[in-house]
């Protein structure tokens, strides 16, 4: 009994379970129309792609420089675009984010548009041309991706300013550069700022070149006499009695108002013997300069001497070791560990070392620290010009400015090399690196050459052939008149009549520029104005050339290195 009871049960069961999958089946089709097939999604519209682009009738990818104000801009597609979708979909946008209004125009049935802009184009400007995906075909499609476009517009060979003879625009550039040693003083000390946006931190080493460069001013009656002498004896009461020393060594920068230290970094905050030396060299030849019997210049050049003969050049060897050390702090001692060594900025160091009277070095300290540096002797040739020292393709130009802002390299030879053709040769290994441009640099040229040390954008750099970032100093070329007179005039003219309308401004030139990538400097520098007003005068003149190179000590020091020249 149980067992049929059981077999029922299962039967019922899976008749009643038959039951209900037939209803729901009817229930689902009874909510169909009787005989309607399942109608399929409708397909979407097909994304499409670019099929070319084309600047001026070019394609040189997605970066352009040297590009003209009025370009053409012709991009063409898989498919026909939908025109109601390009105008929010393309933009051509200046560097500050600014749409520029563009002109459109279609081709090859609406698959090619052509835009140009609405005006000409500012030149030497950014601007970003864009396309988004939001742009559609006819049958509804959008765009797969998107497109970016820098262009770099072209400079403005037009000339800014009216003509002047060479002697007159060589006045011009040294008159409005003095500006900066001038109008920039700082009204306690008389020093100059080390940039000119500095506030209270002066430079030693740059006051050092602005008092030559006020001597030149003196000379040629940009300022006054009393006017310079008045701040040159304002600036050397300054550093006698009121600046703080290191063993008679200046730090690189100080307070303009008390006269502190400033470090110029964490471990650098007491003597900077390098920079002191370019300081001496520009008192050196203040001395030599007001040499009149009057109480004011005698009680000058008798400041400047307790300046000059209270620097310690020869407790910087360290512990009497044959090398010179840049630095020295109060608290950190000889922690930077320095050598000075070449070839590089410093050989006035070791002259004046050796010109002291009271704390001298001898030779074998320079024959011993400075000449044995890895970079010093080189004799490879580059551009066709053979280089005595110095790092592979010289390294920047202001190697051959801040020594030689005083010590005249023509004639001058010693065991290492002859200085004229040191300075020359670096010169024109810098120039020729330039002009044949090998990093394809917009604007490079034989009239815009110069890789020295200098602001770059967002940062400083010591540029060179092995190290440059795009970036010119006018300073370069225009410090290195004595060297390369012709070029470096082609190149002052191309700065002031087609640039000058951006980098000739209140003080001179500024610090520097990049054409490649439109960008001006605000800035200026004293070690880098100073050197142009000097040098240009040293090549005119040979003022500063000869009031240093008249000091007898100088004359003694160079003699017991071994330096040999006309005027020794």
């Amino acid at each position: 009994m149980f067992f049929l009871h059981r077999k029922h049960i299962n039967e019922i069961t899976k008749s009643y379970v038959a039951c209900i999958f037939f209803a729901f089946a009817m229930i689902i089709t009874g909510c169909k129309k009787s005989g309607s097939p399942t109608a399929p999604n409708p397909p979407l519209p097909a994304s499409f792609s670019f099929n070319s682009f084309q600047l001026n009738g070019n394609f040189n990818g997605y970066n352009y420089k040297g590009v003209n104000t009025l370009p053409v801009l012709k991009i063409s597609f898989l498919a026909s675009v939908d025109k109601n979708s390009v105008g929010s979909s393309i933009a051509l946008k200046n560097s500050t984010g600014t749409n520029v209004p563009l002109n459109i125009t279609y081709q090859n049935s609406d698959s090619t548009i052509v835009v140009t802009p609405g005006a000409a184009l500012s030149y030497l400007s950014k601007y970003v041309f864009s396309i988004n995906t939001s742009l559609k075909s006819k049958p509804g499609g959008n765009l797969l991706s998107g497109l970016d476009v820098s262009l770099f517009t072209s400079l403005d060979s037009s000339r800014k300013f009216s003509s002047l003879s060479d002697d007159a625009l060589l006045d011009l550039v040294q008159k409005q550069t003095l500006k900066y040693f001038t109008d920039l003083a700082h009204p306690v000390s008389g020093l100059a700022l080390e940039r000119n946006t500095s506030g209270q931190t002066v430079t030693t080493g740059g006051s050092g070149f602005g008092i030559m460069a006020l001597i030149a001013g003196i000379n040629r009656g940009f300022i006054n006499k009393a006017d310079g002498f008045a701040q040159i004896q304002k600036e050397v009461a300054f550093l006698k009695n009121t600046a703080q020393t290191f063993h008679g060594a200046y730090p690189h920068w100080l307070n303009g108002s008390t006269g502190a230290v400033i470090p110029f970094s964490t471990d650098d905050n007491g003597a900077d013997l390098v920079e002191t030396s370019y300081l001496v060299q520009g008192l050196l030849c203040a001395r030599q300069y007001f040499s009149g019997a009057s109480a004011e210049e005698t009680a000058l050049r008798a400041d400047i001497n307790t300046i000059w003969n209270r620097v310690e050049w020869s407790w910087f060897r360290q512990n009497n070791q044959n090398v010179l050390y840049w630095h020295w702090s109060p608290d950190k001692a000889w922690k930077m560990n320095v050598k000075i060594q070449g070839w590089n900025e410093a050989m006035i160091t070791y002259i004046l070392a050796a010109s002291s009277t009271a704390y001298s070095v001898p030779k074998d300290v320079y024959t011993g620290g400075w000449a044995v540096g890895p970079s010093f002797t080189n004799g490879n040739t580059y551009y066709g010009y053979t280089l005595p020292l110095g790092p592979a393709l010289g390294g920047p130009l202001f190697f051959e400015h801040y020594s030689f802002l005083g010590v005249n390299p023509f004639g001058l030879k010693d065991t290492y090399a002859n200085y004229q053709t040191q300075a020359t040769n670096h010169t024109l290994i810098n120039y020729n690196y330039c002009k044949s441009n090998p990093q394809n640099y917009y604007g490079y040229s034989d009239s815009v050459w110069g890789l020295t040390a200098s602001d770059v954008p967002n940062g400083y750099n010591a540029s060179s052939p092995s190290n440059d970032v795009g970036v010119i100093a006018p300073t370069a070329a225009l410090s290195s008149f004595p060297y390369t007179a012709s070029e470096s005039m082609k190149a002052l003219k191309f700065y002031y009549y087609v640039l000058g309308d951006k980098i000739f401004k209140q003080y001179g030139f500024v610090d520097a520029f990049k054409l490649s990538d439109p960008w001006f400097a605000d800035s200026y520098l004293a070690i880098d104005e100073g050197p142009i007003v000097v040098m240009i005068e040293n090549y005119r003149s040979q003022l500063l050339w000869n009031l240093f190179t008249s000091v007898p000590e100088v004359k003694a020091g160079m003699k017991s290195l071994g330096f040999t020249a006309p005027y020794l």
